[in-house]
């Protein structure tokens, strides 16, 4: 009985320690690139690396515009939306400008620091169905530090 009731104090402080999120009026700054795609048919036969800025119009909410970059293809210019039902996954859908396709995907930010995260995500693209699991980081910049 008594050492259930540690584990639970144990983990009620992990998960205050992990929970620094973001606040409305925060900037996340991300970028990754594609670990696999399921259209590449060679190892390092092509590369897909992209750049994000999100601005949170609520805690859990934001918008994005950022670009995607590819070796072969067509560079696009993103927009989209992420979602944080809970403080560190995330689900996300973005329009690609230029590469005419859209995306709708999920992932995980897990916090380093009180602005650095390690992101995981997966994309599911719907113009020729691939999906594509990417790793990146990012950097929040709080509302408050900028006044």
């Amino acid at each position: 009985m008594k050492a259930s009731k540690i584990l639970i104090l144990v983990g009620c402080v992990m998960m205050g320690l992990t929970a620094r999120a973001q606040s409305t009026n925060d900037f996340l700054i991300a970028g990754g690139l594609d670990l696999f795609k399921t259209d590449n048919t060679k190892l390092f036969d092509k590369a897909q690396v992209a750049f994000e800025v999100n601005y949170f119009l609520q805690r859990h909410f934001s918008v994005s515009g950022g670009a995607e970059l590819w070796t072969r293809g067509k560079n696009s210019f993103a927009m989209g939306v992420r979602y944080y039902p809970m403080d560190n996954f995330f689900v996300r859908f973005r329009g690609l400008i230029g590469g005419n396709d859209v995306a709708l995907g999920a992932g995980y930010s897990y916090p380093l620091s009180k602005s650095w995260r390690v992101e995981g995500m997966g994309d599911l693209y719907f113009a020729r169905p691939d999906f594509a699991i990417r790793g990146g980081v990012s950097y929040v910049i709080n509302y408050v530090t900028l006044k």
